[in-house]
């Protein structure tokens, strides 16, 4: 469903002024030490943790185990 009809037709420089305030911004990034290297990664997402060989063993947030991956 598309929701409601318009009441009223809008102009075009309306529809266009008002899209033209839209604006990208940036990801919050959050800088981390992981064996001793630095590493921006998003706050409050879970990590996934590897073994030497780089093979996903299973995904991490705020030190627990959450899911497997």
């Amino acid at each position: 469903m598309a929701g409601n009809p318009p009441k009223r037709r809008v102009s075009r420089s309306n529809t266009r002024s008002r899209r033209s305030q839209w604006k990208a911004k940036a990801p919050a990034l959050v800088k981390t030490i992981e064996n001793g290297k630095v590493v921006y990664s998003r706050p409050h997402q879970a990590k996934v943790v590897t073994d030497s060989q780089g093979t996903e063993l299973y995904l991490e947030y705020k030190g627990r185990k959450v899911a497997d991956a």
